[in-house]
């Protein structure tokens, strides 16, 4: 039997494609068959490198029996949660009504229009206190439905109603210098003193609180609290969660980073590799970017989600054999497979981190493969009207939008590539992405909205930034290179919005409260005008401690100028020039590299 999802752009959709399970993708088509049946939606939500969705589609999906008892008794809905994120935070939001055990695989019961009443994770096939086999919970259910009806659909729309209350907040005041420094010391409280990072097992990255605590402003306010970040950093890259190859673990499941969980992320790679930067740790930036560049990188420059934590060895399939192999065994063994789905905003994040890294190491090769997949989502990760779209898959495009964080974190990164590289194209097109999101012409799914179960989006930090603390990221980037205070308003409107929330709960909010820091303070901007972009003054340029760093020609300075970037008007120096400023009022210029201050 071959259901719906062989045709799917999802490789973790196609991977379900000869389930006994009549699965449909998501789309109206599920939800008219619901309707049609009266029965009860079965979602199953989860992602190609998930160790435990590979379990539970193994013991359960694969069963006929078990495929039996969903056929007969509900409509299965298959989701790619990297392809439709809006989906998952809806799901994810309506599940927390239902159990604090929240993850993937994620499996949720709702009423033919989509409202959820029950939901769970990973249920095995067989009984294991306190989870009840999956056969006994889909008996259940059904039998919920079929005889206390009435019921679970008061279950679903007290769940829905209260998931619309709990997004409402009110405004406040920006976080000042002080505030900003006491939500620091608050995450600080967390660290763990005896192996580094924050909190037990499981343990994670955290990538998005370490870039807070590494903001020039808490460095200088609140000291202590920054140098939990390079304890963090040094305790995760001698640990296991480090492969030998330089690639990092998503997670341990033990508080002292051993035991991980071996799929590998692009979304956490990419902003470690920002971290390793920042924190001057060139081993672990070299090890970052070899991997998102040997083993990320698709053939058409994109780079991919993620690499499983599976692989099959001698003919078994098991978790984390292949990473356990010494480097020189693994030469003469297939990979884990990488899940080549080059998703917009997570590909942001890489061309960002790379274009930065590469600047400030000299590895020219490295703002290539940035410029490379930056190509390569501008070119294919469209619509048929040119509209941004979450994802590719082989060139082809995903029918699911882009998102508010996809459009910010994409903008943000093409703006660190026009500073890499010094073509203004490139902040022209980041600048435009940008506006989309401003404008609000990013929507919600479709057929969430449609069937009134769309979910505001979650504005604290997960494995990446929010919606909202992306897009005011990329937005005062804008507004660092001179493109106008509509961008400066913008950012401070988020981050006043979601001051109380981000001031409460600081370690959920990482990246806003960077980027609140970033309001708090002059950014300070060094812009170097040569012919050589090795020279000395660029060199140095490029380890000064500065928001905006760029290293451009005369002719490059001009087309920024002309594209309406203010911060290059004027520096048109005949001679080799570096101009120092702070928030666009520019010391005069120096030619000497010894001149130009590496601190601030």
């Amino acid at each position: 039997m071959t259901n719906r999802l062989g045709d799917t752009l999802s490789p973790y959709l196609r991977a379900h494609a000869d389930n006994p399970v009549d699965w449909y993708p998501w789309g109206e088509e599920a939800f008219a068959e619901a309707q049609r049946r009266d029965v009860p939606l079965l979602i199953s939500i989860g992602y190609s490198t998930c160790h435990w969705c590979h379990v539970m589609a193994r013991e359960s999906f694969a069963d006929p029996a078990t495929a039996a008892l969903i056929n007969d008794g509900f409509v299965a809905v298959k989701v790619d949660r990297e392809e439709h994120p809006q989906v998952d935070g809806a799901y994810m939001a309506a599940a927390s009504a239902f159990t604090q055990s929240l993850g993937w695989p994620l499996t949720v019961f709702a009423t033919p229009r989509g409202r959820t009443f029950y939901a769970g994770t990973y249920w095995p096939p067989q009984a294991r206190p306190p989870m009840p086999a999956f056969r006994d919970v889909l008996a259940a259910v059904r039998e919920a439905w079929t005889l206390r009806r009435a019921q679970a659909e008061e279950s679903a729309d007290a769940v829905t109603d209260a998931l619309a209350r709990a997004a409402e907040s009110a405004p406040s005041a920006l976080p000042d210098v002080v505030a900003i420094g006491t939500a620091a010391q608050a995450i600080a409280q967390r660290e763990d003193p005896q192996f580094g990072g924050f909190g037990g097992a499981p343990k994670f990255p955290v990538a998005t609180t370490l870039r807070f605590l590494q903001h020039p402003l808490v460095r200088e306010g609140a000291p202590e609290a920054s140098a939990a970040t390079a304890r963090a950093l040094a305790a995760m890259a001698d640990s296991d969660l480090r492969d030998a190859d330089g690639g990092f673990f998503r997670y341990a499941t033990q508080r002292d980073w051993t035991v991980p969980h071996y799929e590998r992320m692009l979304t956490d790679n990419a902003q470690l590799l920002d971290v390793a930067r920042d924190a001057g740790d060139e081993r672990t930036v070299r090890g970052i970017a070899s991997f998102l560049i040997d083993v990320l990188r698709r053939d058409g420059g994109g780079f991919g989600a993620a690499q499983d934590s599976e692989s099959t060895i001698d003919g078994v399939r098991n978790e984390g054999g292949y990473y356990l192999r010494p480097l020189a065994e693994r030469a003469g063994l297939e990979p884990p497979a990488v899940d080549g789905k080059v998703i917009t905003g997570w590909n942001g994040l890489a061309i960002g981190a790379l274009a930065r890294a590469g600047a400030a190491l000299g590895e020219q090769s490295w703002i290539d493969a940035a410029a490379s997949a930056a190509d390569e989502v501008l070119r294919t990760n469209r619509d048929a009207d040119g509209a941004l779209v979450r994802a590719s898959l082989d060139g082809r495009a995903s029918v699911a939008s882009a998102t508010a964080a996809d459009l910010g974190l994409l903008a943000d990164g093409l703006f660190a590539l026009a500073l890499a590289t010094g073509e203004a194209t490139w902040a022209i097109a980041a600048r435009s992405i940008l506006d989309g999101a401003l404008d609000g012409t990013v929507g919600d799914d479709p057929l969430l909205s449609g069937q009134g179960i769309a979910a505001s989006p979650d504005q604290t930090d997960g494995d990446l930034p929010s919606d909202a603390a992306a897009v005011a990221g990329a937005a005062l980037t804008a507004w660092w290179l001179g493109a106008g205070e509509r961008y400066r308003e913008a950012a401070v409107t988020t981050a006043s919005a979601l001051a109380a929330r981000s001031l409460e709960q600081p370690f959920a909010h990482g990246t806003l409260l960077r980027v609140a820091a970033g309001l708090a303070v002059p950014p300070r901007q060094l812009v170097v005008v040569t012919g050589a972009r090795d020279s000395a003054l660029a060199v140095v340029a490029r380890g000064a401690d500065a928001e905006v760093v760029a290293v451009v020609t005369t002719e490059e300075a001009r087309a920024f100028a002309d594209a309406g970037f203010e911060l290059f008007e004027g520096k048109d120096a005949s001679a080799e020039r570096a101009y120092d400023c702070r928030a666009f009022v520019c010391r005069l210029p120096v030619s000497d590299p010894a001149e130009v201050s590496l601190t601030r």
